[in-house]
């Protein structure tokens, strides 16, 4: 699980340096955002199918695979804007996906025994 979202973030950030901030068509970008939203529930789904088998694992995962879902579906949306805006964008998706990593972190922290 850990690793798959290690792999799924390491495709987003390599795909977010190619994109070169140029703008997408709306209907590319729509696209773009469909898949990363289908895609982010389904992991979100999966996490919390896997909390559920293994009652030792925590809301750790949920909220992880959330955050990464919630950042795939940010950055597609970004791609709809050009030059600095898309940056400006991009940049905030990825502290939004950063400050939900910690949040999630300390929750877990704070919930162990």
């Amino acid at each position: 699980m850990r690793a798959s979202i290690h792999v799924i973030i390491g495709c987003t950030t390599l795909l977010a340096v190619a994109a070169c901030n140029n703008a997408k068509s709306p209907d590319k970008v729509a696209d773009n955002v469909a898949e990363a939203s289908q895609s982010a529930s389904k992991e979100v789904a999966e996490a919390k199918h896997d909390q559920q088998k293994d009652m030792s694992s925590d809301a750790y995962d949920v909220a992880v695979a959330r955050a990464d879902g919630d950042h795939k579906v940010a950055t597609q949306k970004c791609d709809a804007l050009g030059g600095h805006d898309q940056k400006v964008c991009k940049d905030q998706a990825d502290a939004d996906y950063e400050a939900a990593k910690a949040n999630a972190k300390a929750s877990k922290v704070a919930g162990s025994p």
